[in-house]
């Protein structure tokens, strides 16, 4: 289907449609005709299911279910509202798409949904399960003609050509992989660098030569196997060194008496086989069958994708190399995440606007200019890995020329004589890359993509162009991109955007040397270095050497990155320097999405992409969650929209509140704990020692109501001490554990009796300091003297009801979502960032009291499940009715006393919320 017919197919649908929908009967008429008529899918019922059984604690289900695209419906009638909760047969009370989650919950893993939509024929609500807590993208039916895109995830899984390339790239990975492992074998030192070295330039040429000859470079299909097929294993090694010499040499400055086997091989250039001392081992017969038959003669090379295949080329890396290195692979889909936004999106649009030109002269002198344009744009992927930015940009603008040659087709030909009409070339790509077989591997797809993209040509051109002999391809540096000056790669007045995705090594997982990268880079006017420096990830370094190179140009620049930059005290670590010393700005971003790499031994991240720049941007900016991108006035380092300010570590709090504080560290080496399998045999042993024993709680102890007990000695006498032997050996224990330990543990031997703190309030409120994600509220709660909180924990002594409602409320929980830090992808809440700096509202007596009525509420519906622990009542999928409503009458109470109505985008939005939050934070900390 064209597009204009898909969109008219979209209006016919929806004026269909318009005003009627019963969920009984209409359901699957309502979506075989979309599937059919909207997205031209030739066999709907084949490609969805309908009343597919799911089983609860009885037996459900699910509307509508598409195997292909992971897609799973829960359909409702026209009248019912898609955001409020219904009663369920069970008893509980869940909206829609609660009830999709629980019904996504019991399917197996292999079929858990990738979307969920909620529907009630007048308005889809399209959930990315990548962010589980995130807002729905909201197409309504009125508006399908303009916006049936927005619902493609339905059938687009991927495009046949693009699956195909990736099964072919990542099934070439795993023949390399193989083969990369029968030569290291065979090698006298398989550890020696050098030889390791030699052994990443063979790989690399035999896949070249495997490419070369399937994509008939060489001159004819199968000619490279013909030639191996002649020589027993034998004499493999010195077939192929003969080879590699011949391709490397001009066929004027060739032995004249070349067997004419090896004499028809054209000359390859481009110091692809320029080396002619690397160490080629002996051949086994295992290596000969691997080459001859698995990689040659039963695998088509021609089909793969240079940008995937170059991330598998890599990872026959060794993992612990690659895991060192930070090193992560970016799926194509991904980096379009990257480059669509940063430059792409607008050369397609430039070119389908010449398209539209009607004066046929005007056209063609604007495709022209086009082209210019496009063989002028200057591209820097300063951690270039296996080139995977570049060969994918490479490509596109290659595809965007072509797109442009169809349309000038029918004036290439001059004369007899038919130009090469290519402007855009591999020369306009430049990359820095520390590892040596990375950069090889990159400098060969990007070959391979040329030679690609050249067919494309011919096919258009219906003429031959010369793709050998290659050449030289020197853009590509191997260095330590931290540590030199980016425009000895390319000079800034030539470059127009830089782009990648650097290592990801947290900062207490950085190297001496990649801390020290970081010291040496984050420096003030005065040459001193940043006091946060030593607490920021590694890929900020790539940030400020951007910021640095952009200062006075129009470059853009824009980097996948682990979320952690963007969350908690590394947020002004890493930023504020860039704004106060650049001048930076956030042109566009995602926001956190669970990201998976092409590689072997997939890389599971939580990433977010961000764009910025130095100069003036007159351009909206985007911010994009999940499959929603919405127009926003700024996007601050936060990845909200909301003013450009730094939270930084608080030791007091910006309002009138109690302090919070840690729990108790017991710093004892486990001897004044008691484990629950112990406890009575303990107390059995030593009875007197029952009324010192107090529970302990952790994090994970108070989510889970895990029992652990403590010895509590805070304030017993040495007389009643030695009367309990049992307890005395612990004592003693502990001491020698302190003894043992570093000089401040050392001190701590003087009191071996008691932990490290010994704070024990009459009453306070427990935070648990990690909490998962999946978690809508972290659960705190009241506990009094009888329990000791770890340093697993915050406490807050003398809190009230009111502190809990507001604490417990989704407006706090929206704001820690923001601004904590994580672990992995769990929210790490913070005193400091989190606590100290919440804005709290300026509530009256009234709205206190209703605040406290509500908070004691949450408390009462917890307490009708005693059995059920935290862990159970929180989780999104078991959560009782009783505390999901009480949850939200609290929460409707909190927003009262901030002032914020029902109709108010903060009322309803998360994000809208937070940076209201943030406009109180600007509000407070100017004052």
């Amino acid at each position: 289907m064209t597009a204009q017919e898909q969109r008219a197919a979209a209006r016919k649908f929806a004026e269909d449609w318009n005003g009627r929908g019963d969920e009984k009967q209409d359901t699957q008429v309502f979506w075989i005709a979309l599937l059919q008529h909207v997205f031209g899918v030739e066999r709907p019922t084949e490609f969805i299911q309908f009343e597919k059984t799911v089983q609860l604690s009885h037996k459900s289900f699910i509307d509508g279910y598409i195997p292909q695209t992971k897609v799973l419906i829960e359909q409702k009638g026209k009248d019912i509202k898609l955001k409020h909760a219904y009663r369920q047969s069970d008893g509980s009370s869940l909206t829609p798409y609660q009830q999709a989650q629980r019904y996504a919950g019991y399917l197996p893993y292999e079929e858990r949904p990738r979307w969920i939509i909620v529907c009630n024929f007048q308005e889809f609500n399209l959930y990315d399960t990548n962010y589980p807590n995130g807002e729905p993208e909201v197409i309504r039916l009125s508006d399908l003609e303009k916006e049936y895109h927005r619902l493609a995830c339905i059938v687009n899984e991927n495009s046949k050509a693009v699956k195909k390339e990736m099964e072919v790239s990542i099934a070439a990975g795993e023949i390399v992989g193989k083969l990369y492992n029968a030569l290291l074998r065979q090698y006298n030192n398989p550890e020696d660098e050098e030889s390791l070295k030699s052994l990443n330039v063979l790989c690399v040429r035999l896949v070249f030569c495997l490419y070369a000859e399937d994509a008939e470079i060489f001159g004819s299909r199968n000619m490279f196997l013909n030639y191996l097929q002649e020589f027993d294993t034998r004499h493999m090694r010195k077939a192929l060194i003969e080879l590699f010499q011949v391709l490397d040499t001009k066929p004027e400055e060739r032995d004249p008496y070349l067997e004419p086997e090896l004499a028809a091989f054209p000359y390859v250039n481009g110091g692809l086989f320029a080396k002619e001392d690397i160490e080629i081992p002996q051949f086994t017969e295992e290596i000969c069958e691997l080459l001859l038959e698995k990689a040659s003669a039963d695998f088509d090379w021609s089909d793969i994708s240079p940008t995937i295949f170059g991330a598998v080329f890599e990872s026959t890396l060794n993992p612990e190399t690659r895991r060192k290195g930070g090193m992560h692979y970016t799926s194509i889909e991904n980096i379009h995440k990257v480059i669509d936004p940063l430059f792409l999106d607008d050369l397609r649009a430039e070119l389908n606007e010449i398209q539209q030109i009607q004066v046929d002269k005007t056209r063609k002198q604007k495709l022209e200019a086009y082209r210019d344009k496009l063989s002028q744009l200057t591209f820097l992927d300063p951690a270039a890995g296996s080139g995977n930015f570049l060969t994918e940009t490479y490509l596109c603008l290659r595809r965007l020329e072509n797109q442009a040659l169809r349309l000038l087709s029918d004036q290439l030909v001059m004369g007899d004589t038919i130009n090469n009409p290519i402007k855009v070339s591999i020369q306009q790509f430049y990359g820095i890359e520390i590892n040596d077989f990375a950069v090889t591997v990159a400098k060969t797809a990007l070959w391979i993509a040329e030679s690609q993209m050249l067919k494309e040509t011919e096919d258009i051109i219906s003429h031959t162009i010369d793709f050998l002999p290659l050449k030289s391809y020197v853009n590509i540096v191997e260095a330590n991109a931290l540590r030199m000056d980016w425009e000895t790669v390319v000079p800034k007045n030539r470059l127009n955007y830089i782009m990648g995705n650097p290592p990801f090594v947290g900062y207490s997982l950085q190297s001496k040397e990649q801390k020290s990268d970081i010291l040496s880079i984050y420096i003030d006017e005065k040459g001193k270095t940043y006091k946060t420096a030593g607490k920021i990830d590694y890929v900020s370094g790539w940030y400020w050497k951007a910021a640095q190179l952009m200062q006075n140009t129009t470059i853009r620049t824009a980097f996948v990155s682990t979320n952690s930059i963007t969350q908690g005290e590394q947020v002004a670590g890493v930023w504020k320097p860039l704004y106060d010393r650049f001048g930076i700005h956030i042109d566009f971003a995602h926001r956190t999405f669970i990201w998976d790499s092409e590689a072997n031994m997939k890389a599971h991240v939580h990433c977010v992409i961000v764009g910025f720049s130095c100069a003036v941007n007159e351009k909206p900016r985007m911010l994009f969650t999940g499959n929603r991108m919405q127009i926003v006035n700024n996007i601050n380092a936060y990845l909200i929209d909301a003013p450009d300010i730094f939270i930084t570590n608080l030791n007091k709090p910006l309002s009138v509140i109690p302090e919070m504080t840690t729990g108790n560290r017991p710093a004892d080496g486990g001897h004044l704990i008691i484990e629950d399998n112990e406890y009575e045999e303990f107390i059995s042993s030593e009875p007197n020692a029952k009324k010192y024993i107090k529970r302990l709680v952790g994090s994970t102890e108070f989510i889970n109501n895990k029992k652990r007990w403590c010895l509590w000695l805070v304030g017993v006498s040495p007389i009643e001490l030695r009367k309990m032997p049992k307890v005395m050996e612990r004592i003693e224990l502990c001491r020698q554990d302190r003894l043992s330990g570093a000089a401040d543990r050392q001190k701590l031997a003087s009191t071996p009796s008691l932990f490290r703190e010994t704070k024990n309030p009459q009453s306070f409120i427990l935070m648990p300091k990690v909490s998962s994600e999946k978690r809508k509220y972290i659960p705190a709660g009241f506990l009094d003297e009888n329990t000791i909180s770890t340093d697993l924990n915050f406490i807050i002594p003398e809190a009230t009801l009111y502190h809990f409602g507001v604490l417990e409320s989704n407006i706090h929980m929206a704001w820690m979502r923001s601004v904590c830090g994580r672990l992995k992808s769990d929210y790490r809440y913070s005193a400091n960032i989190v606590y100290n700096n919440f804005p709290w509202p300026d509530a009256t007596d009234a709205q206190k009291a209703k605040i406290e009525q509500t908070a004691q509420g949450i408390l009462d519906a917890r307490a009708l499940y005693p059995d059920s622990s935290l862990a159970d009542l929180y989780d999104e999928l078991t959560m009782p009715p009783e505390l999901r409503k009480a949850h939200q009458k609290n929460d409707q109470a909190v927003l009262a006393a901030y002032g914020i109505k029902k109709g108010d985008a903060a009322y309803s939005s998360e994000s809208a919320c937070v940076a209201e939050l943030m406009r109180r934070y600007q509000a407070l900390t100017e004052t």
